[in-house]
Formats: C-alpha cells, sequence, structure tokens
C-alpha cells in the first residue's frame, strides 16, 4: 500500500480532454496507474460531473492533491501521509494558514537553478521522523492536469541522489499553481493472524469511503468498499475485487468484530471530517471561485491506506476521490444483487445522495408558494417562521391573537377568533370572503395546530384547495367516534382497521358515567373527546373514581379560557376507553393520495399513573421489524379507515401481546419534539412536506431514510422541575448546552406554571450511535442537571429503551 498511485478521476471538466490550449502535454511515460474515467448516463464526466451540482473550478480545487492534503490535515484533523512539497507560483489558498505536521510546503522562485535547495530539503525530508516506519517514497506531480496521467514512481529512503534528479526532472514541467510531490508511502499494518499465519506475501488494505452531504450539510459516511492485494503491487480501483470492510480485515488477520467497529468507526470520522473540511473550504470562496453561486460538492470518496500510528490502527487519507470510489461501490452492491439478505446490498451508497437532490427539489418546488396558514400554535411552534424563511414560503396566517409575535413574520396577519369551533363552518365561509377580498392567491392552506383543523378543512373546501375531507377531519378530531367508527370497519382489505380499535363510551353527563361503567371494561381511561397535550387523562380503577373524575373536569375545565389550546372551544365532553396494557408509540404518517410515502416510530416511556403525560422518549424504534411493521400498517389503516387520504398525521398506539391499538388520531403533524427529531435522524421535514400535500404536490420523500443515530429525551415539568428549572437547568443553561451540540433542548410552554392540568414545559434529549450510549448520557445528564429524583426516577422512565 502506497500513497502514490492516482486513483482519481481523470479530469473531463468543462469538456476538457487533457491540457489547456498552450500548455505543456503530459510526460510522455506509461501511465502504470492511470485509471481512466467511468462512464454514467450523461456521458463520460469527472467528478465535476458527480460531486452534486459541483463545477470545473470546485473539481480543479480537490483535484489539487497538496492543496486538499493541506485542508485534510489543518481543518480535518484527519491522517495524511507525511508530505514535501516544492510549488511554483502556488494559488492563494496555499498561502493561508499556518503550516500542517507532516507537510513540508517550498516555495519556488523558479523552475531552475534549484538543485542545491531541492538536495536540502529532499535530504532533510528522507531523514526526518515524519515519515515513522515508511521505507519508500513516493514522486508525483500534483495539479489537475496530471489526475491518472502519470507513471508511479516509487524510491527507496536511501536513494537520495535519485530522488532528488526525479525532483528536479519533474520541476521542468511545472506551470503555474501546480507542485512536485515527494511523499511516504504509508506501510500497511501487519495485522496478527489467528493461528499460524498463511503462506505467500503480506497483504495491504486500500479503504474507499463515500460520504455524502445531507440535511442542514452535515456529512455523513454512506458505504465503505475495500480492496485487498499484495503488499509489494500497487493496490488502485479496478484493480481488485470490492469488498466489505468486515471481509477484507478478516482476509488480513483482523477478524474480530470489536476491533473491526473501532477501524469503521475511525474510517467513518476521518471521511466526515473529509467533507466537512471541504464543505468550510467552499463556503469562504465567493460564486466566482466556485464556479457559480449553486455550485456545491454534495459527495465524495475518500481513499484511505490502513497503517498503524501511534500503536494504533489508523485510516490515513491518500486522496479525495469521485465517481470511482462511487463505482466501486456500485460494484459490491452488483455482487450481491442476487442475495437481498445481504447488508451490502440493502443500503445504496448513492442514497443518502439521491435524499439530497430529493430535498433540493421539494425546495425548488416550494418556494414562492403562498400557503394560508390556520392557527399559529405557541413558543414550541417558533420553528415554523423560520422554516418559512428557510424554504422561501410566503406564508398568510389567520390568528385569534392579535399580538401574536409572529403577526410580525408573515406577508398577510388576519386577525380572527378561532377558538368558538361550534361556528366553523360559518367561520369557514367568512375567512373565504376575507381571503377573496384581500386578493389572496394561495397555493394551499393548511394547520398544525389541533383546534384549527376541521375549521382549515372546510375552508379548504371552500376555497377548492387540496385537503382531507372535512368528515374525516371531525371523525379523526372526536375520539370516541374515531374508536366507534373503525370498531365497525371489519374490511375488506384485511387487516382491518377493527383489529386495532379499543372499546369506548362517550360522555356527556352524570347519567353517561354510570352507563359508561357497565360497558366498558375496568379499569379505563377517562379523557376530554377533544383534548390535547394528555391533558385531564386518568386512568380510572372503579365507577367511584370515574364520577369524581367527570365531576372535577366539568368543574375545573368548562371552556377555552380556562386552559387555552387544548380544544375546550369544542366543549368538555369526555369519553371512557378501556385501559390498554402494552408499550406505547408514536407513528407519524406521509400520506399522499392515499398513499403512504413515509412513517417514522417512535417509542415512549411509562408514564406516572394516573396520569398520562408523558415522560420519556426515543427514535428509532428499538422494536423488532416486524413489530414496527405492525405499528406502521395499523397507523395507515386507521387513517384510511377515517378518511385521511392526504396530510401528516400523528397516531397513538399501543403495543400489546395481540398487536397495536389505537390510543388516537392526530390529524396533523406530530407535536412536541417530534417533527425537530425526524429532521435531525432523518433529514426529513414533516413541516415542508405537509405544505406540498397542501398544495397539491407529492412529497419528494425517500422510500426507506436511515436514521443517523438515535435520540433519547426525557420531558421536563414544572410541578417536578421547578427547582431544577429555576437554577441548574434553567433555559439558558439548556439553551446553551444545546447551542455546544451536548444535547437537544425543545422549548414547549413560555413560562413555568406547575398544576393539575398542565403540560410538559420542555424536553431534553441526548444523541448517541446506539440507542444504550444514548440513554447513558441522558442519563448522566439528567443527574448532573438535577432533573433525576425520586420523585422523577428517569432511570425507570428510560427502562423501555433498551
Amino acid at each position: 500500500m502506497h500513497s502514490g498511485i492516482p486513483q482519481h478521476l481523470s479530469v473531463r471538466a468543462a469538456g476538457r480532454r487533457g491540457p489547456e490550449p498552450g500548455k505543456h502535454a503530459p510526460l510522455p511515460v506509461p501511465c502504470l496507474a492511470d485509471e481512466g474515467a467511468s462512464t454514467w448516463a450523461a456521458g463520460r464526466v469527472g467528478p465535476a460531473g458527480l460531486q452534486g451540482r459541483a463545477s470545473a473550478e470546485l473539481a480543479r480545487l480537490l483535484e489539487d492533491r497538496l492543496l486538499t492534503r493541506r485542508l485534510l490535515a489543518q481543518q480535518g484533523g484527519v491522517a495524511v501521509p507525511a508530505t514535501l512539497a516544492f510549488t511554483y507560483k502556488p494559488p492563494a489558498l496555499l498561502r493561508v494558514g499556518d503550516a500542517s505536521p507532516g507537510l513540508r510546503l517550498v516555495e519556488l522562485s523558479g523552475k531552475e537553478g534549484q538543485e542545491t535547495l531541492v538536495k536540502e530539503e529532499v535530504e532533510a525530508f528522507l531523514h526526518s521522523e515524519a515519515l515513522g516506519d515508511a521505507l519508500q517514497v513516493a514522486v508525483k506531480l500534483s495539479g489537475w492536469r496530471w489526475r491518472g496521467r502519470q507513471a508511479l514512481r516509487l524510491y527507496s529512503r536511501k536513494e537520495l541522489g535519485t530522488v532528488v534528479d526525479m525532483v528536479l526532472a519533474l520541476l521542468e514541467k511545472l506551470e503555474e499553481e501546480e507542485s512536485v510531490l515527494v511523499e511516504a508511502v504509508c506501510p500497511p499494518a501487519r495485522l496478527p493472524f489467528p493461528g499460524s499465519p498463511p503462506p505467500g506475501p503480506e497483504l495491504a488494505v486500500r479503504i474507499c469511503a463515500v460520504v455524502c452531504r445531507t440535511q442542514g450539510d452535515r456529512p455523513l459516511l454512506s458505504k465503505v468498499v475495500c480492496s485487498v492485494g499484495r503488499e509489494d503491487r500497487p493496490l488502485r480501483h479496478r484493480s481488485s475485487l470490492p469488498q466489505t470492510l468486515e471481509v477484507a480485515l478478516a482476509r488480513c488477520g483482523l477478524g474480530e468484530a470489536t476491533q473491526v467497529a473501532v477501524v469503521r468507526r475511525r474510517v467513518k470520522a476521518a471521511a466526515e471530517a473529509a467533507l466537512a473540511a471541504v464543505l468550510a473550504l467552499e463556503a469562504g470562496l465567493s460564486a466566482e471561485q466556485r464556479g457559480g453561486r449553486r455550485a456545491r460538492t454534495d459527495f465524495l470518496g475518500v481513499d484511505f491506506a490502513l497503517t498503524v500510528a501511534d500503536r494504533a490502527l489508523t485510516p490515513v487519507a491518500l486522496e479525495l476521490n469521485g465517481g470511482l470510489c462511487l463505482e466501486a461501490c456500485g460494484a459490491l452492491e452488483g455482487l450481491w444483487a442476487a442475495q437481498r439478505s445481504q447488508p451490502a446490498a440493502r443500503e445504496a451508497a448513492a442514497a443518502p445522495l439521491v435524499e439530497t437532490m430529493l430535498r433540493r427539489s421539494a425546495h425548488c418546488l416550494m418556494e414562492g408558494k403562498q400557503l394560508l396558514l390556520i392557527g399559529a400554535g405557541g413558543v414550541s411552534k417558533k420553528f415554523v417562521w423560520e422554516a418559512a424563511r428557510d424554504y422561501g414560503l410566503k406564508l398568510h396566517l389567520v390568528e385569534s391573537d392579535p399580538n401574536h409575535f409572529a403577526s410580525q413574520l408573515v406577508q398577510t396577519f388576519i386577525h380572527f377568533d378561532v377558538t368558538e369551533h361550534r361556528r366553523d363552518e360559518e367561520n369557514a365561509r367568512l375567512l373565504a370572503e376575507l381571503v377573496r377580498a384581500r386578493g389572496l392567491q394561495l397555493d394551499g392552506c393548511f394547520s398544525y395546530w389541533d383546534d384549527c383543523l376541521v375549521l382549515t378543512a372546510l375552508l379548504c373546501q371552500e376555497l377548492g384547495l387540496p385537503c382531507s375531507p372535512p368528515a374525516a377531519m371531525r371523525l379523526a378530531k372526536q375520539k370516541s367516534c374515531t374508536q366507534l367508527h373503525l370498531l365497525r370497519c371489519h374490511g375488506p382489505p384485511w387487516p382491518a382497521p377493527s383489529l386495532h380499535a379499543v372499546p369506548c363510551c362517550p360522555l356527556e353527563s352524570e347519567a353517561d358515567v354510570e352507563r359508561a361503567v357497565r360497558q366498558v371494561p375496568l379499569p379505563g381511561v377517562m379523557k376530554l373527546e377533544f383534548g390535547a397535550g394528555a391533558v385531564g387523562v386518568r386512568l380510572v380503577e372503579d365507577a367511584p373514581q370515574c364520577h369524581e373524575h367527570f365531576s372535577r373536569i366539568t368543574r375545573d375545565l368548562q371552556g377555552e379560557a380556562d386552559h387555552p389550546g387544548i380544544g375546550l372551544g369544542w366543549g368538555n365532553a369526555m369519553l371512557l376507553m378501556e385501559f390498554i396494557e402494552g408499550t406505547e408509540h408514536d407513528v407519524d404518517l406521509v400520506v399522499y393520495g392515499g398513499r403512504l410515502l413515509a412513517a417514522f416510530v417512535s417509542d415512549n416511556g411509562p408514564t406516572r399513573l394516573p396520569g398520562f403525560t408523558e415522560t420519556a422518549a426515543c427514535m428509532p424504534t428499538g422494536l423488532a421489524p416486524e413489530q414496527e411493521a405492525q405499528l406502521v400498517q395499523a397507523a395507515f389503516r386507521c387513517c384510511l379507515g377515517c378518511g385521511l387520504l392526504d396530510g401528516v398525521f400523528n397516531v397513538e398506539l399501543k403495543l400489546t401481546r395481540a398487536g397495536p391499538k389505537l390510543i388516537e388520531i392526530n390529524p396533523r403533524m406530530g407535536g412536541f419534539y417530534l417533527r425537530d427529531w425526524i429532521l435531525e435522524l432523518y433529514g426529513v421535514d414533516l413541516l415542508l412536506a405537509a405544505a406540498m400535500v397542501a398544495c397539491g404536490l407529492r412529497p419528494a420523500l425517500p422510500s426507506h431514510p436511515r436514521a443517523r443515530g438515535h435520540l433519547v429525551g426525557v420531558m421536563c415539568l414544572a410541578s417536578q422541575h421547578l427547582q431544577a428549572l429555576s437554577s441548574t437547568a434553567s433555559r439558558e443553561t439548556l439553551q446553551a448546552l444545546h447551542d455546544q451540540g451536548l444535547l437537544r433542548f425543545n422549548l414547549l410552554e413560555e413560562v413555568l406554571v406547575p398544576g393539575e392540568y398542565e403540560e410538559p414545559y420542555c424536553s431534553v434529549a441526548c444523541a448517541g450511535p446506539s440507542l444504550a450510549e444514548a440513554r447513558l448520557r441522558l442519563l448522566g445528564l439528567c443527574q448532573g442537571l438535577g432533573i433525576d429524583g425520586p420523585h422523577y426516577p428517569v432511570a425507570h422512565f428510560l427502562s423501555h429503551f433498551k
């Protein structure tokens, strides 16, 4: 293994095939390592054509081995081979920044008369400690003209005269901003083979990692492919069969799973750091330097040698690569095409790149769309206004509060009382007249606020805009009607929604309570028909508790003023439903034209009975794939059974020993932290999806999005955490920790007001590469901040997440 093998595509940027007119031709020597260019659907393209919306200008930067090597070492902290570089009139980017360890840059005043300087520098380099255990060096030209167009030249560290002569010969070929490199050939790692080592030469591994730009311009490792070959022969693309990292390391003697996992983590960290460094470089360039305002690098291939540094297996970045790394991944996926059980076949290397393309297409489609939004919501929905600005949406807001902060953040603000829902049909007609009178040319109308969902559907009907039918919204909004309707849905198709519905009885008077306790098995759950946020939901074990809770709710929660935003504008009718044993889960669905486009499952921790306020959650689900599929299909069938054919819906279910059982359907995107978590883990924005459906557009979503990690969170309540939230876990402290990336902080309420009918004040979550690690981080953080305690045992609330 060595660092001198050209492994990048030859440059074909902007239609060029070789040097620019008037430039010298490349050296007329055998191209022992010339790998050519990949041919894709659009014809023969180089890295510029494959790195998303890249350009010839960006391709030239990334094909300068010296520039990228310095970039990786300085900004990315990525290990690179020790390198001595002689440059002639180097580019401005190479003159910026401090020197990098192991990288020596010598700027030449001319290409002739440099014999003494070259000899001194080469001699010092060959005897320097920076070369470590390397026995050989490679001499090569660096610059976009030379990628894939030069022979491989390897020399012993003892051949001072020969190395000097070769450098001097190559100096004659230099143009401005090009370099001659003398670099260490990384010795392959000597892995202890179990038992007696096999006969034959030692093997070396070259690692090819594909990393993609994802949501929020963050790098994500997509796939790792390896080549294995004799250490005394060059390893390059297309010279050996592509293999998985596990197989390649096993063939070299490293088969222990934990050690392989360590190597994978180091490759992932280095590859993602490499793309992060490239993105940071591009962010500092002007549009002209990038080759256009929208020019950017969307994916990168990074070639590594696996060597030993500081007694640890270390991936050393040899070069940045474009199409050939992706081609190698495609070749490996092709090998497993007939073996669909293999993980290598299930996860396509280009999947994150495709997701990025879909996301950008959605942004392009929605930019400038005129949307009417019904109900602004509270502080927990502040993200809406930032997202609308980023997506270029033109929002027109209908809101009851004339002083709402969002009134200054929209194109049009319509002050209208939408809290009296018994008048929704009349209000829909009045609002339609207001919209027409103002001359608003709307592309869509939607709401994410529980109280306004039926009104929104009625208004869409009046204006002829896409939406699920008002009857479906009414059915989903009234909890007892949802369950009783689904109990009658016996199919076809099978399994029918009735399998997931739960017996219940509506309650409007004391007489209804007496009748309900005879019809519904106890213990049961009493809740508001139109309630939200689990306010007033309680476990009742016998008839006296049912009467007592009904009387308390009837007395305390009579109208909207008693607890704004939880649905009391519909009245305070209640229902009694059977209590179902099992674990609780949320399923967030994106449905368009009656087709399921995406589903995201999260797990909830045990609640503090007899109340049902959420305590903890994790995402993605820790359930087995079959159980996850059962939940998704149950949620989807229940939505279709109610007539919800278009929209983003949140469905709460319990997974019992007999399968999923429905708690309730929320015919809007999930509340609390769910939109934020799904965006963070999957790169899918439910808000954008809801806006697209409202405009009659099919959301552009990946069919099988992969979670980037795990999130585990816990709710904080004013009644339980008033002291901590006023000191050790203050809003300012939590926000600072969020900004540092140590936790995810979602503020749900503006003020700390303890009370019997409280909703969570905030959500605090920790991320991790595994569920166990995220859980452990959160538990430690909660103990340190004072969120955990005898009366709020966080460990118990996280006990379901294993």
